[in-house]
């Protein structure tokens, strides 16, 4: 890392030296554990979106090192009005909600437009963070989405600001479930070789399904520091999965519906008594798991 790029890492980290990020830059995913059909999903605009996200900021994230939010709905209002707190770093989302597909059915990231490594700094962001889809496997499904890593690494190293760099796999259309969950652990084996081959600073990545996976990552990983993600599990796999993650190597968390998908609400007083109680009891409980590796980054 560049002196800026390191600097803006150890903003994101707590006193602990691991990352402990919330992440809440979800729109779609956010509105499926608000409603629960699609129109009244539909109905949940982005103002109503960014007050949900203010108030995990408010009542959750700011007892972590950072949290990590889209610019759709949430920054700059957070900012602006004073939610998010002084010592809370910012990790800013470059992904647009969804994905679409080639001809072949493969999946193409998409990024939110106008948003890149300038418009990052104005935001007041510490960072920001990319997500695109892999398939190692499979050669041919990669070449937009590589090239999509390859000119935001650019555009950042430009900048000089810190890039996290999150990668996910997906089951292919006829791929059996069984087929996908043997192919999973090396499929994010590889796609963490490739982030770092891109010249990937920070990764953020699921939880590969093994120790043995864990390691092998860290093992490519080398200084590269890697953060694991909740994908949705509930609280008591995820803590289990931190647990292994940093026993081999990983440098933190970077968790969102794991904490607070059924805490989340449209009315503010639930919400609110939700994320001070259940939500904020699970931070301090992987916080804990974070704290018995200090001093190893």
């Amino acid at each position: 890392m560049t002196t800026s790029e390191r600097r803006g890492y150890q903003q994101i980290c707590g006193q602990n030296g691991m990352m402990m990020v919330v992440a809440c830059d979800q729109r779609g995913g956010m509105r499926k554990v608000l409603a629960d059909t699609p129109d009244a999903q539909a109905r949940i605009d982005e103002a109503t979106l960014g007050v949900v996200k203010a108030g995990v900021v408010r009542n959750l994230a700011n007892k972590a090192s950072c949290v990590l939010l889209d610019a759709v709905c949430a920054v700059p209002g957070v900012v602006d009005q004073g939610v998010l707190g002084r010592d809370t770093g910012l990790l800013v989302g470059l992904d647009a909600s969804g994905w679409g597909t080639d001809a072949a059915g493969y999946r193409i990231s998409q990024l939110v437009p106008g948003v890149d490594a300038r418009r990052v700094r104005a935001l007041g962001g510490t960072g920001a963070k990319l997500m695109v889809y892999l398939r190692p496997d499979r050669p041919e499904a990669n070449a937009v989405n590589l090239g999509i890593i390859r000119d935001c690494i650019a555009d950042f190293g430009a900048e000089d600001l810190l890039l996290v760099v999150e990668i996910l796999t997906y089951q292919l259309e006829g791929e059996s479930d069984d087929d996908y969950r043997a192919a999973f652990p090396g499929l994010i084996v590889e796609s963490a070789r490739i982030a770092v081959g891109l010249g990937a600073k920070v990764l953020k990545l699921p939880y590969p399904g093994t120790p043995e996976a864990c390691a092998a990552i860290s093992d490519i990983c080398g200084s590269v520091p890697w953060a694991v993600l909740s994908a949705g599990v509930d609280h008591a796999t995820f803590i289990g999965q931190v647990e292994t993650a940093m026993q081999n190597g990983a440098s933190g968390v970077i968790a969102g519906r794991a904490l607070w998908k059924d805490c989340i609400s449209l009315d503010a007083e639930i919400q609110r008594d939700r994320l001070e109680t259940i939500a904020s009891a699970r931070l301090r409980e992987i916080q804990g798991v974070l704290d018995r590796y200090a001093g190893r980054a």
